[in-house]
């Protein structure tokens, strides 16, 4: 087998999101109110183009989340082929193995984004016009960035401008195909002709704003065809201080980022729910107890209790590497354990949420009624108070995704994030931070990091409005 197939616990989590994800969809379907707030959020061009941006990122995590360990070269000679399979240390995903000409071809050093010279002076040996050796500083030049055009490096400009217009000619006819898809497939469900399939989406007079997804998808493919074309022959965002590709490293950072804010609401959920429905159900010594819990947690700094929770497991790390057959899975369990720190401290806002609601809702005649009728408080908890709770927990939920990007960000900034050899924006940020003190500055990993966080929290927070305007009930008839 060319590949030993590595499972991660924070895999597992993700595909399990994933199946989880699309067993809302499955159930939402069948759920007449569900269904038409979804619709609602359909109908939204914040909504749906912020979607299309969020569905890229999550294809570069799920690529990002199958892991393997390559298989290594037998020695050659006699009975090489009956040698068992020996498989590298290195653990790689499907991303590294798309992404092989940025991962493997590394530089010395700092280099511009496009640059086909390194960014700082060093000093060097040039072949002098009577033949002789001479040493003289100057910017040398880069062993993979514009190597293709040999000594003609004035070719560089026309070049690059000869690529962005070749992928922007290839993004815009890839962009056609699609919209004639969707207007053949609106069409057809429609039972009208392209032309007025055409103007329908134009003007989104449908059920969904097909207008802001395409719109979103030309956007998308103007920015990465002439990305992906450039990126064979030159470092597009150039490189950090050990020659790495800083393209390479915010794709990686995408995986990370959504890791962090997916399984830490699911280990936030739980608690939240079962908490303040119970609070907010039984009341009493239950409401009480509750609340002098989320009472005493909220009143404790949040970055030192995540700052001692974070060393306290560093050391039983240390302490026991027997655990840990590669450094992936030593680096994964520290995100996961992260993971379930911020979810134990950033439970108690939804949960004060939920017993307010709860509270509400328990005064209702039909959940009195019910009660008088001697049905069980379990069977009302299940039956009336949670489903009239879900829109509370998706709002939540949608809204905390990127307070806890931004998060991971600021603990890693601070050096309690992440491991150090995962990479993260938040250890982008963290490294870049003395590469601005430098002279010349090197501001292009802050950048690409900056960015990229940036649109994912972006698009994360307008999804969110879309949804909250969607399912809570008070909106629910506004248009």
């Amino acid at each position: 087998m060319p590949f030993l197939p590595v499972i991660l616990w924070s895999d597992v989590l993700i595909w399990l999101l994933l199946l989880a994800a699309i067993l809302l969809g499955w159930l939402s379907a069948r759920n007449p109110l569900w269904r038409t707030a979804w619709q609602r959020v359909g109908r939204s061009r914040s909504g749906m183009a912020s979607a299309t941006l969020l569905l890229a990122f999550a294809a570069v995590g799920l690529l990002d989340s199958l892991h393997y360990r390559p298989r290594l070269a037998a020695d050659g000679g006699q009975g090489a082929s009956a040698q068992p399979a020996v498989y590298a240390v290195e653990v790689l995903s499907l991303l590294d193995a798309l992404l092989t000409p940025l991962r493997t071809r590394n530089e010395k050093t700092y280099s511009a984004p496009l640059a086909t010279r390194a960014h700082a002076k060093e000093t060097i040996e040039v072949r002098g016009s009577d033949g002789r050796l001479q040493q003289t500083r100057d910017h040398p030049r880069l062993r993979y960035g514009g190597a293709h055009l040999g000594a003609d490096e004035e070719r560089r400009d026309a070049d690059v401008a000869g690529r962005v217009l070749q992928a922007l000619g290839l993004a815009l006819l890839t962009w056609a195909v699609v919209v004639v898809a969707v207007c053949g497939g609106v069409a057809r469900a429609q039972g009208s002709d392209w032309r007025q399939a055409g103007q329908r989406i134009w003007r989104s007079d449908g059920d969904f704003a097909w207008s802001a997804v395409l719109c979103a998808l030309a956007a998308l493919l103007l920015l990465a065809m002439p990305v992906a074309l450039l990126a064979g022959d030159y470092h597009v965002f150039g490189t950090d201080k050990v020659g790495q590709d800083v393209l390479y490293q915010v794709l990686k950072s995408v995986r990370t980022a959504l890791v962090i804010g997916l399984v830490t609401t699911l280990v936030m959920l739980p608690l939240s729910v079962l908490l303040g429905v119970l609070a907010g159900y039984f009341r009493g010594w239950v409401d009480d107890l509750i609340q002098y819990l989320y009472t005493t947690l909220s009143s404790i700094p949040g970055v030192l209790l995540i700052a001692a929770a974070v060393l306290m497991m560093q050391v039983l790390i240390d302490t026991h590497p027997q655990w840990f057959a590669t450094a992936a899975e030593r680096a994964d369990l520290r995100l996961l354990a992260l993971c379930f720190i911020l979810g134990v401290t950033s439970w108690t806002g939804l949960c004060r949420l939920l017993r307010g609601e709860t509270l509400k809702l328990r005064e209702l005649e039909y959940i009195q009624a019910a009660q008088a009728f001697g049905v069980s408080s379990l069977r009302i908890i299940g039956r009336h108070i949670l489903p009239n709770l879900m829109h509370i927990v998706i709002i939540a939920l949608v809204m905390d995704f990127s307070s806890l990007v931004l998060a991971e960000a600021v603990l890693s900034y601070v050096g309690i994030g992440v491991d150090p050899t995962m990479i993260s924006f938040g250890t982008m940020i963290n490294n870049a931070r003395l590469e601005l003190a430098r002279e010349p500055m090197v501001w292009w990993s802050l950048s690409a990091a900056f960015f990229f966080m940036f649109s994912l929290v972006l698009a994360a927070n307008l999804f969110a409005d879309a949804v909250r305007d969607a399912f809570d009930p008070r909106l629910a008839g506004s248009p």
